[in-house]
């Protein structure tokens, strides 16, 4: 991969991420869960993106707390409220982008799920994907 870009659904917001993701996967915490509507969010993952990230349009942010206690930055369409990206203060400089707001939904290739303790019994995600109960530890 090298690079991608995305937006919201009625196209007041668009961005470019120069940098390539490090990691895609699926978390089933409880705000996530809120956020997607489902059993789970598809997350992609840019280590030190926030140089790399043009954004065009003014995305909305809501701050919350995630699970971890780490504070979420949650960017997202106030038009047409689709969610974008989110940053974490536990890790500066990720940014983490929701896989549907990709203009090429095939780049994201999930490898593991997270907070699966707090999965739906009908959230079935594909078996062979490695999990983790409470979250992934963080890559050396």
């Amino acid at each position: 991969m090298s690079g991608f870009a995305g937006g919201c659904r009625c196209r007041a917001i668009r961005y470019t991420c120069s940098a390539d993701a490090y990691q895609a996967r699926y978390c089933q915490c409880s705000d996530c869960r809120r956020l997607s509507g489902s059993g789970h969010a598809a997350l992609l993952y840019v280590r030190d993106a926030t140089h790399a990230l043009r954004v065009t349009g003014a995305p909305r942010r809501y701050d919350t707390h995630a699970d971890s206690g780490n504070v979420l930055t949650r960017r997202f369409c106030g038009t047409c409220g689709a969610p974008l990206y989110m940053t974490n203060s536990g890790v500066p400089g990720m940014v983490i982008f929701h896989a549907g707001s990709l203009d090429d939904p095939s780049l994201f290739k999930p490898t593991h799920a997270i907070f699966t303790a707090s999965a739906p019994d009908w959230d079935i995600l594909d078996p062979a994907l490695e999990r983790f109960p409470r979250r992934k530890p963080r890559p050396a």
